[in-house]
């Protein structure tokens, strides 16, 4: 963990009303780092600077462009800051881009700042207490409702001392990044140094990053190393959610890279272009149609999708301004997001901000609109570790790798294995790798595998069971391989059913003959029994039996499986007694070597019996081929 706790304080306002003169003067850092920016004298990207507080606070300033042709780059930058300057020019007041920065400010989630009513150097004490009223006015009912309020000026250098001192006291309230999170550094500048390569900035969303880590780059999928890591322009060795980093890369070229990308650790998220989020319609908005096209600002990621409205009642319903509901969102380009996350929508045209919301299911089904999706999406934007759990896995018949959790989320494992070890309607199916499933899901699944068993019964009561292969194959073919092997060692342990070997049977389970069938079942015992070793072919005696030629051979199975008869040969059926009286016969001469001559005379057998036999007893390694003859074992 850092040492210094970091924090990221974004500007926000109307173009011209001096918000990179501010950080300027705050800071020593000139954030206008192009030539056209200076050449106009307007921000036109995003630009950063870092304050020293000491003893153990950083502040780090992300300065966004006022003009409204630049919003999409403030919402690149805006979207990871702890706290906002909302600035205020004290000779022009609210204006609307100070109120669309503001929204923005809102619907992200930012919960702390202050405002700087700049120029005060420009109004006079009148004019100054006219503003703060239309300021305060303004605010009223908002995250900045009672947040200081200080007149500045960066050319005399007024009120900046209490700027800084209300920033610290509103620093020291945020709360902490997740850094035992999985990294997710959403990337806002891409460029190149000469003898460094590619290197990419952003605000650490979550996680740490550490020089030699193995990243990945979504959408895209580029894999790159880590070759150093800087923040705020001094060398670390590792950088921790909250903090403002720049990574230099090994192994990726600029031209894969973007604004809009994540860093990410390997293979643990997906890209999305569909997610079913809650969804907050400004009051000034136009009312939202059903499927309405709209600019998705995602992260640092800003695309054109569409909007669905879940509770939509028809192709021409709308969400009144000011309201609030769930939607779905398709993507045109794909983007990273987990649950949680905030995004902010701008109408198709003209280019206004109309809305934001917080993601809930960041890989959405396609849900039918009156499926049950909104138990889903209201315990998903407020539910702890064990709601959520218990509610993916609910709508999984066969659970969820820990992994596709971690995926929606951005938590790792350990959380869910807590969750579901603590939680009685979840269960750990699996521990390498995790897998839960929700008990319930389990239990039906069980019920469906016995009365799939049962039926098997119903169907051949001849048969002592089923292959386990053929059962997991018939009703979980579906299923990951562990899950019927699991439902198996469950329902044997309940006493439910009985695995010999690869035969499953229900516990209750036995054979059934009729009447027929049993009187068949008694000739085929006798007859073999008193045959001896010069029993009748199959071929000619099963015709012989009180039941047709199906049912005979089941009965023959279900011999041979009991070990009552002995099968040599496609042909040859022995009596299990004949077969072990011969093996004793044989026992008594271990060591020595037998013709087939001398065995035919031992057994009292013809040719016709002897080869079948001997080829069974080498197959059972009673005797062992060798030459002409066999070497009894």
């Amino acid at each position: 963990m850092p040492a210094r706790r970091s924090i990221v304080v974004g500007t926000s306002g109307h173009i011209d009303h001096g918000k990179t003169s501010l950080v300027r003067a705050l800071t020593g850092t000139d954030t206008d780092r192009w030539a056209e920016e200076k050449r106009r004298g307007i921000t036109i990207d995003l630009g950063f600077a870092s304050l020293e507080m000491e003893p153990d606070l950083r502040l780090a300033f992300v300065d966004v462009p006022g003009h409204e042709r630049f919003v999409k780059n403030m919402l690149a930058g805006v979207g990871g800051i702890d706290l906002v300057v909302l600035v205020v020019a004290a000779d022009e007041s609210v204006m609307p881009q100070t109120r669309e920065h503001f929204e923005i400010c809102r619907l992200l989630g930012v919960r702390r700042g202050v405002v700087a009513l700049t120029k005060a150097d420009l109004a006079d004490e009148e004019i100054l207490e006219l503003v703060k009223l239309e300021v305060e006015e303004f605010l009223a009912g908002s995250f900045l409702e009672n947040a200081p309020m200080i007149p500045v000026s960066s050319t005399t250098g007024e009120g900046l001392d209490s700027l800084r001192e209300a920033l610290a006291a509103a620093a020291g309230r945020a709360a902490p990044r997740p850094a035992d999170g999985l990294l997710r550094l959403p990337v806002d500048r891409v460029f190149t140094m000469k003898g460094f390569g590619t290197v990419v900035t952003g605000t650490l969303a979550s996680g740490a990053i550490r020089v030699d880590d193995e990243v990945e780059a979504l959408p895209g999928g580029s894999r790159a190393r880590v070759r150093n890591l800087q923040v705020h322009g001094r060398p670390v060795a590792a950088a921790f959610a909250g903090q403002r980093v720049a990574a230099n890369l090994s192994g990726v070229p600029k031209s894969t890279l973007a604004r809009g990308m994540c860093l990410l650790e390997p293979d643990r998220f997906q890209a999305t272009r569909q997610f079913e989020a809650s969804l907050e319609l400004l009051p000034s908005a136009k009312p939202l149609k059903h499927a309405a096209p709209v600019h998705v600002h995602l992260g640092t990621a800003e695309t054109v999708g569409r909007v669905f409205l879940l509770e939509a009642a028809g192709r021409k319903a709308a969400m009144a301004p000011g309201m609030s509901g769930y939607v779905r969102i398709q993507l045109t380009n794909p983007a990273v997001a987990v649950l949680g996350d905030r995004f902010i929508l701008r109408q198709f045209s003209p280019l206004t901000t109309i809305a934001g919301g917080r993601v809930l299911h960041p890989q959405a089904p396609r849900h039918r609109r009156k499926g049950p999706w909104r138990p889903l999406l209201e315990g998903l934007a407020g539910g702890g570790a064990a709601t959520i759990c218990r509610l993916l896995c609910d709508r999984s018949r066969y659970g969820l790798p820990a992994k596709h959790l971690t995926a929606l989320t951005g938590r790792r494992s350990a959380v869910w294995r807590v969750a579901a070890m603590e939680t009685a309607a979840l269960r750990v199916l699996r521990e390498d790798p995790l897998w839960i499933g929700a008990r319930p899901s389990v239990n039906a699944a069980k019920d469906r595998l016995m009365e799939s068993l049962r039926r098997f019964h119903d169907s051949n009561p001849l048969e002592p069971g089923v292959s386990a292969q053929s059962l997991r194959s018939a009703e979980f073919g579906d299923a990951p391989g562990f899950f019927a092997n699991l439902l198996l060692r469950d329902l044997e342990s309940e006493g439910e059913v009985v695995i010999d070997g690869e035969l499953v049977r229900a516990a209750e389970h036995q054979i059934r003959f009729q009447a027929d069938e049993a009187e068949a079942r008694r000739r085929l015992v006798s007859e073999f029994r008193e045959a001896g070793l010069r029993v009748p072919l199959l071929r000619e005696f099963l015709p012989t039996l009180p039941i047709d030629a199906a049912r005979a051979r089941r009965i023959l199975a279900n011999l041979l499986r009991e070990g009552v008869l002995v099968k040599v040969s496609h042909e040859l059926i022995f009596h299990g007694e004949a077969i072990d009286g011969l093996k004793r016969q044989l026992a008594a001469r271990r060591g020595q070597h037998i013709g087939v001559g001398e065995f035919k005379a031992l057994a009292e057998v013809s040719r016709k019996y002897a080869i079948p036999l001997l080829e069974h007893f080498d197959r059972q390694k009673v005797t062992l081929r060798d030459g002409s003859a066999r070497r009894i074992l």
